[in-house]
């Protein structure tokens, strides 16, 4: 599978190598997973509390070119903060055939039936 990264920085509580951090686990995680990577997006000095973040916008539109089938994040508030606009993105993608997924967090995709 092609994988893409998205790292953000936030200045409010975390140290600028924190991007370096973000992106060191996520291509261990992309190694460890078979994940070929294809693309970094990476937004510094950014909140995620509004989507007005150009290399997120850019990694959401691009997937509609079926660049890429993975988006993995460091954790998933790096992708979103408001649930809304987390589930619309999700959605978005979703629909373009990328699925969304952490590198340091374990996510059900819910109970089986």
């Amino acid at each position: 599978m092609k994988a893409v990264i998205y790292a953000r920085y936030s200045c409010d509580n975390q140290r600028e190598e924190s991007i370096e951090g973000q992106l060191r686990e996520c291509k261990a995680f992309a190694e460890r997973k078979g994940f070929k990577l294809v693309g970094t997006y990476i937004d510094r000095v950014m909140s995620a509390k509004t989507d007005n973040r150009p290399e997120f916008q850019r990694m959401i539109k691009e997937s509609a070119n079926e660049l890429f089938d993975v988006v993995i994040v460091w954790k998933l508030d790096r992708f979103a903060r408001n649930r809304y606009d987390s589930a619309h993105y999700k959605a978005t993608l979703r629909k373009n055939g990328v699925k969304v997924i952490s590198a340091t967090e374990v996510i059900s995709e819910g109970a089986k039936r």
